[in-house]
C-alpha cells in the first residue's frame, strides 16, 4: 500500500514524462549547479524512488566521508514516509534499504577503469542486480571527456541508468548561450539528459538543458529546500 502510493504520487513520474519516458539504460543524466543548491538531494530522491520500486541502487560517492550521504537518505525517507505510522514506516524502510549499496572512492587516486571494475564486480560477481547508478561528488574539472565516455559505455553494456552531479564554480558566466554549463561542454556528447538547478530563493527550480536528441521542454519541477523533496512546480 505504501509502495504503490509513493510510486504513483512521486513528482519523478512528471520528470520521466518530460524526458520521454525517463533516462533509460545506457544513458547518463547530469544535475548541475553551484555547490549547496540541492544536487545531492535530487540524486537521493531519484535513488529513493527506485528503491521504493524494489529496484537496487548503487550510490558512488567521491566525498571524503559517506555519513552525510546516509543522512540525506534518512531525511528524505523521513519526509516521504511522514504520513505513515512509525511501525509501518520502519518495516518498509528496512526492506527498502537492503537494495542500496554505497561505495566510496577518491577520484584523484583511482583510474576510471579501476572504479568501473569494482562496480561491475559488485553487480556481476556480487549478484547485486542494480539498474541505477548514482555518482555524487564527481569533479568534472579533474576528468577528461574519455572518462565520461567510459562510464557511458559501461552503462550501455550493463544496461543501467547513470545519474551524476556536477558542481559548477568560478566567475560568471557559468553557462554558454544555449544554457550549457561551460564546465560540461567538453562532455556534452556523452551526456544524455542535462538538468541545471536554479536557486529562486524560496525554492530551487529545475531546468532541462538537454534531452538526448529530443527538443527541450519544460520540467515544471522544483526542490523544496526545507523538505529536500522534489515537487511539481
Amino acid at each position: 500500500m505504501i509502495k504503490e502510493e509513493l510510486v504513483r504520487r512521486s513528482p519523478l513520474r512528471g520528470l520521466e514524462k518530460s524526458i520521454h519516458g525517463g533516462l533509460g539504460p545506457g544513458h547518463i543524466g547530469v544535475l548541475a549547479s553551484r555547490k549547496g543548491v540541492g544536487k545531492t538531494a535530487c540524486l537521493v530522491h531519484i535513488a529513493a524512488d527506485r528503491l521504493i520500486q524494489g529496484r537496487p541502487v548503487i550510490h558512488v560517492s567521491y566525498a571524503a566521508r559517506v555519513d552525510h550521504i546516509i543522512n540525506w537518505y534518512e531525511d528524505i525517507f523521513k519526509e516521504m514516509l511522514g504520513r505513515w505510522s512509525r511501525e509501518e514506516a520502519s518495516d518498509f524502510l528496512e526492506d527498502v534499504i537492503r537494495h542500496r549499496v554505497i561505495m566510496n572512492f577518491k577520484q584523484a587516486g583511482a583510474p576510471t577503469e579501476q572504479i568501473l571494475k569494482s562496480i561491475e564486480a559488485l553487480i556481476v560477481h556480487g549478484r547485486f542486480d542494480a539498474r541505477t547508478l548514482i555518482v555524487d561528488g564527481y569533479d568534472f574539472g579533474l576528468a577528461e571527456p574519455n572518462d565520461l565516455r567510459k562510464f557511458r559505455e559501461f552503462a550501455a553494456r550493463l544496461e543501467i541508468e547513470l545519474w551524476f552531479s556536477a558542481s559548477l564554480r568560478g566567475e560568471d558566466p557559468l553557462f554558454d548561450a544555449s544554457g550549457v554549463p561551460r564546465l560540461l561542454a567538453p562532455f556534452l556528447e556523452d551526456i544524455g539528459v542535462l538538468i541545471t538547478l536554479v536557486d529562486e530563493g524560496e525554492y530551487v527550480r529545475l531546468e532541462l538543458v538537454k534531452d538526448r536528441s529530443f527538443p527541450v521542454g519544460e520540467l515544471n519541477l522544483r526542490l523544496n529546500p526545507r523538505t529536500l523533496l522534489l515537487a511539481e512546480a
